[in-house]
């Protein structure tokens, strides 16, 4: 277990990390939080919102903060796996024999940038997710690692859907998270207007490195989980699931499919990480309650009663969280 300085250093570390990160990105903390969680917990994450609203600019900011390396590839349907995950090419030597050589592409970076995922087609979006859940890449015979920590951060407009491919419900359950983007208040647009007349270059500044990351991922790891903890996650993951006695009365109303079990593994895996964040080494049912919405709300699938009751992921969700909650009290 690691003592008391080392969890106040870390502690400190990632405040230091989101406020270094505030030089760049005005408002938006619960963003920039759920994208550390992702980061610390291992995982991946869908940013959902419509352009402009600095969803590319935070994962380049975070590099820099981080010195991580980082790549950005723009969806297009033209766009194939190799110009992903990369390809072989031939080369020639002074002698002038030729052999194949594995150019790597883009994905084999720290910090992925999948801008407007569902714009490339079924078959390139298979290459990038596969990429994502074994964390390897292989060519011909050859299997390539990708260095730890690997983050996907994956961008979709919800607006603009003419001419996309929408991720497949099993393809969505791979990222660990999906979070809402929402339009800045009057106050940070004021601020973000303000920035724009100035036009001075933000200096940010390097916080930790790679091994840092690393040693508080293995922190976050050893956050203790008490059974009444897990049992809550697990009483959530069930109360999704419509025609089983744990169903809540909104999941058998609204629900067509409920989350699979991959939710009740992401509620705690983030637990822990929440946990670090506020100086602890053990998870509580709130880390939990606090996570649910962006851990599950990709992993249920509302049917025809939801949408025309103009019922969400999060206003059911809403309800199973808060009388679960109350269940526990």
């Amino acid at each position: 277990m690691f003592s008391e300085a080392e969890i106040a250093q870390a502690v400190e570390q990632l405040g230091r990390i989101r406020k270094e990160i505030g030089k760049v990105i005005v408002g938006q903390q619960d963003v920039v939080d759920g994208v550390l969680v992702c980061l610390l917990a291992g995982g991946h994450v869908l940013l959902e919102g419509v352009p402009g609203l600095g969803k590319t600019t935070l994962l380049r900011t975070l590099s820099r903060v981080l010195r991580l390396r980082y790549s950005r590839i723009q969806f297009t349907p033209d766009l194939m796996p190799g110009d992903i995950v990369g390809s072989m090419i031939m080369e020639s030597d002074a002698a002038g024999s030729r052999s194949l050589r594995f150019q790597a592409g883009p994905i084999f970076s720290n910090l992925v940038l999948a801008d407007e995922i569902n714009r490339a087609t079924p078959k390139t979006q298979s290459a990038l997710l596969e990429a994502m859940q074994e964390r390897t890449v292989t060519s011909g015979t050859t299997t390539h690692e990708l260095e730890a920590p690997f983050l996907v951060m994956a961008t979709q407009n919800p607006i603009e859907m003419e001419g996309t491919y929408p991720l497949p419900e099993a393809q969505l359950d791979r990222f660990l998270m999906k979070i809402l983007v929402g339009f800045p208040s009057k106050d940070e647009l004021t601020r973000i207007v303000e920035y724009t007349l100035h036009r001075e270059e933000v200096e940010v500044h390097q916080i930790v490195d790679r091994e840092d990351i690393l040693r508080l991922r293995a922190m976050a790891r050893q956050a203790l989980v008490a059974e009444h903890v897990r049992g809550f996650a697990v009483d959530l993951v069930m109360a999704t699931q419509p025609g089983t006695p744990f169903a809540h009365p909104r999941t058998t109303k609204y629900v067509r499919y409920g989350s699979s079990p991959r939710g009740a593994q992401a509620l705690v895996d983030c637990g822990r990480v929440r946990a670090l964040m506020h100086g602890r080494m053990h998870v509580s049912v709130e880390d939990i309650q606090a996570m649910a919405a962006n851990v599950l709300r990709h992993r249920i699938i509302p049917n025809f009663d939801a949408h025309a009751d103009g019922e969400t992921p999060d206003t059911i969700l809403g309800e199973i969280v808060k009388t679960r909650a109350a269940a526990v009290a």
